[in-house]
């Protein structure tokens, strides 16, 4: 389909205040679900990534890879385990853990990058001690999962000042050197705050808060941090999305200005969400 000259100028106008806004600001964006699996849609936050670091936008992206460790767990013919949704990570599976995030998907993610023409640098909480972890304090023991003690900022920090995107995979490593894992949308929140990034976006594979989960056109596109604890009591925050929603909370009061919940199986959708009045999925302020 042909796009009229008039149209096209007018969408780079009306990008023109959101550039402005974000420009040499620092922009965290979880990376995950379908965008991570699908190749069409993995092009499409590639090249979005570089185009907003090309305008001035300081971007850092975090990533899981809770497939490809599903994948290769199987391979080695190892069960993959789950105890109230996060993963059970025995010292074998740890040692799969720090393979295939800090090398495979790290890597590749690097890489695909600058096949777009971006400049990045691939990273893992082990590195300088990035993201100080220790063993997860819940109900239920769950292994070498970690919970985080501290961010160390200044790998990140050195990258983007040097004209890097920087990639974390998020295994996290305590003052012994014991690796652990760490659920990705913890760490980038965490992450977010403590370089007091001007957003946060987690992508996913739902379009964001819905008042019906089973109702796509029923998205709430804005929430205040100070109502989610009556939209759990209500049941409109449940199951999943409970902990996705923490993670924006905890950002927020810990002092990024606006969170967001965005459909990564929407082409672009980075975009959309930094650089139109509209907007996508739903952003906590």
């Amino acid at each position: 389909m042909e796009i009229a000259n008039s149209i096209r100028s007018q969408i780079l106008i009306d990008a023109l205040p959101y550039i402005q806004k974000y420009h040499d600001k620092v922009v965290v964006i979880k990376y995950g679900g379908n965008a991570m699996t699908n190749d069409a849609l993995k092009e499409a936050v590639m090249s979005d990534i570089v185009l907003l670091t090309e305008v001035g936008i300081r971007v850092v992206l975090v990533h899981g890879g809770g497939p490809e460790i599903n994948s290769m767990l199987k391979r080695v013919g190892i069960e993959s385990r789950f105890i109230g949704g996060l993963r059970y990570t025995d010292r074998e599976t740890i040692d799969i853990v720090k393979m295939v995030l800090c090398g495979k998907v790290n890597k590749e993610l690097v890489s695909a990058l600058q096949l777009y023409g971006g400049k990045a640098l691939g990273l893992c909480g082990c590195d300088g001690q990035m993201i100080l972890a220790e063993k997860f304090h819940g109900d239920v023991d769950l292994g070498y999962v970690g919970e985080i003690k501290k961010i160390t900022t200044k790998p990140i920090i050195d990258a983007l000042n040097n004209g890097y995107v920087p990639i974390i995979a998020t295994v996290g490593t305590s003052e012994d050197g014991q690796a652990y894992n760490i659920n990705a949308d913890t760490a980038a929140a965490r992450i977010a705050s403590c370089l007091r990034a001007e957003k946060l976006i987690l992508m996913t594979d739902i379009p964001g808060l819905l008042q019906d989960k089973d109702d796509d056109s029923t998205l709430i596109p804005f929430v205040q941090v100070s109502d989610v604890p009556y939209l759990k009591k209500t049941g409109i925050i449940s199951g999943g999305m409970i902990p996705k929603i923490d993670c924006c909370v905890e950002a927020v009061r810990r002092g990024v200005k606006r969170t967001s919940i965005i459909d990564g199986r929407v082409p672009h959708s980075i975009l959309i969400e930094l650089l139109s009045n509209e907007g996508i999925g739903t952003q906590f302020t």
